[in-house]
């Protein structure tokens, strides 16, 4: 059994794919391999279905009546929700492989494709929505922190991160060395920073600042 699969069975594969026959034989492999499915014939009845609070990845038919394969990985770019995507199909080549590649997929598989071929792109997919849903937590974590400063402590950490000394910020905000401070020790400790560098990675997090959208 694949080990790194069976680590992550608690995801979900979403088989999208308009051959019946396709979907059971995949669904029945990966039920043999301990991994969660479901199946659709279609990518509207993926998309009725699929919530973004779903783990796990999405196995793809190029070739689907109504909404095709790549229509459905292109609208999914443009709208950002992001899964992981495994396209397949028995009719790809050259430029159609760019495209989705260029799109984000993870892998091509060319029908018939290989159990390993399979299990291996699956694996890669499990790990990449793993990967992107921890950082995800991380950037909430962050912005909810972030949210605990007062506006005058935000502005003290945007010019501590762009690297202002404390008698530059207290002279740009009319304040005294000791104020600045006493607010920078509490952007210190409010956004979990245990140094100087800490922060600026932590300022990193948030984004290009401003940081008022947050």
């Amino acid at each position: 059994m694949n080990q790194s699969v069976q680590s992550t069975s608690s995801m979900t594969v979403f088989i999208v794919d308009d051959d019946e026959a396709i979907r059971d034989a995949i669904s029945n492999l990966l039920e043999t391999e301990h991994i969660a499915s479901l199946s659709f014939a279609t990518a509207e009845e993926f998309l009725a279905e699929w919530r973004k609070e779903m783990p796990g990845c999405l196995l793809l038919d190029v070739r689907l009546p109504g909404i095709t394969g790549i229509e459905l990985q292109e609208r999914f770019r443009n709208l950002g929700r992001e899964i992981p995507i495994i396209i397949m199909t028995a009719h790809g080549d050259i430029p159609m492989v760019r495209r989705v590649m260029k799109a984000g997929a993870i892998e091509f598989l060319t029908k018939p494709f290989q159990r390993e071929e399979l299990l291996m792109a699956i694996s890669q997919g499990f790990e990449q929505d793993k990967e992107r849903r921890r950082l995800g937590s991380h950037v909430e974590a962050v912005r909810g922190f972030y949210r605990t400063l007062t506006p005058r402590e935000r502005e003290v950490m945007a010019q501590v991160t762009d690297g202002l000394l404390n008698k530059q910020i207290a002279a740009n905000l009319g304040l005294s060395e000791i104020t600045v401070k006493l607010h920078r020790r509490q952007v210190m400790e409010k956004m979990r920073a245990s140094s100087l560098a800490d922060l600026v990675r932590i300022a990193a997090v948030l984004g290009d600042v401003s940081y008022t959208k947050v």
